[in-house]
């Protein structure tokens, strides 16, 4: 079963990381515990619309990056204090224009999909020096496909811890060049309980999984212009991947008469590699218990965020400085364009 091997590989990369304090190129801005931080936003603290940052990180268009009174929109569910699940990862790379997610079980006929497994782990309850809130995302042999032009054929994790968000590679298949564990952002929050209130409902989407089933979704525009980093539609068809568009989705849907978590979905980085157009991890044996510290967030809690490198893989396969990736134009916008979109508007 993929959890045992998620375990092993938590404990592997627990052995790599003991010595992991060593100082490093670092990075200069500190995450507060009450988000003071929040003026300096940089190249590091990415767009997230409310969900894993302050509203204000983000271009929004409604006040405090909130659906909560759009017409129409049922009762919002909302996370339990704590839970854990195994999840299928299914990363679309064809047919995806006619065969939109959500997808109920994985993607239709009429696409081509690659299907990898992971687990997430989440603690609203938990508190330390960096803010509250720790959540860990384990890809297992297949990272996020979300990185320009970087294949994503290796085991990774990112952990947030209060504001603090890290990434793990881990040694049975680290890429050449990456370090055990590097500083994703300083203000990269796990969502809150009722973090789907940042996100619009569509009825499109909710219909797609069926009765009581609950769609969250919406396309931003990546590209630079008046309109870069604004919602361009709600609900995740049609397709707006060929507009340098980027979709954010989630769905809820009842088990055993209770709402729960359903799938993430997502935009990957459609060209090759990764080749991920369209990305949906959905939530299996979902449990609203909590995650053992030991496996999941202690693997990171005792590192100084000050001394670790700051991460660049998000430039794709440059330099160990990270050297600026090739302009929009040259290659489709990702989520880390956003961040530059924010402060040209800002």
């Amino acid at each position: 079963m993929h959890v045992a091997r998620t375990r092993t590989s938590l404990l592997i990369l627990a052995l790599a990381l003991v010595g992991c304090e060593a100082p490093g190129p670092g990075n200069d801005v500190a995450a507060d515990a009450d988000g003071d931080n929040a003026a300096s936003y940089g190249n590091d603290v990415y767009a997230t619309y409310g969900v894993h940052n302050p509203p204000d990180a983000s271009p929004c268009q409604s006040k405090d990056c909130s659906y909560a009174d759009q017409p129409g929109r049922p009762a919002d569910p909302t996370y339990p204090p704590y839970w854990q699940s195994p999840w299928t990862m299914y990363v679309v790379s064809a047919g995806y224009e006619t065969n939109p997610p959500p997808y109920h079980g994985a993607p239709p006929a009429g696409t081509t999909y690659q299907k990898s497994s992971g687990a997430s782990y989440y603690d609203s309850t938990w508190k330390g020096k960096t803010g509250e809130g720790a959540m860990m995302e384990f890809y297992d042999k297949r990272c996020l496909p979300i990185f320009p032009f970087t294949p994503n054929d290796f085991t990774c994790a990112f952990i947030s811890l209060g504001d603090t968000a890290y990434f793990l590679t881990y040694p049975q298949d680290r890429p050449k060049g990456m370090p055990p564990v590097c500083l994703f952002s300083p203000l990269n929050h796990p969502p809150r309980p009722d973090f789907i209130k940042h996100l619009p409902w569509s009825k499109g989407d909710s219909d797609r999984l069926g009765k009581g089933a609950q769609g969250y979704s919406f396309w931003i525009d990546g590209n630079p212009g008046p309109t870069g980093g604004q919602v361009m539609q709600v609900g995740a068809s049609p397709d707006g991947t060929a507009k340098g568009w980027i979709l954010f989705g989630y769905a809820f849907a009842p088990v055993n008469g209770k709402m729960q978590p359903q799938s993430f979905y997502f935009s990957g980085f459609p060209l090759a590699p990764p080749d991920a157009p369209i990305v949906s991890q959905n939530y299996t044996d979902w449990k609203p218990t909590q995650p053992d510290p030991a496996r999941t967030w202690d693997l990171v809690s005792k590192l100084d965020p000050a001394k670790l490198p700051a991460c660049t893989v998000m430039n794709g396969p440059t330099d160990p400085k990270g050297a600026p990736l090739k302009a929009i134009g040259k290659r489709p916008p990702t989520w880390f364009d956003l961040a530059k979109v924010r402060r040209k508007r800002g």
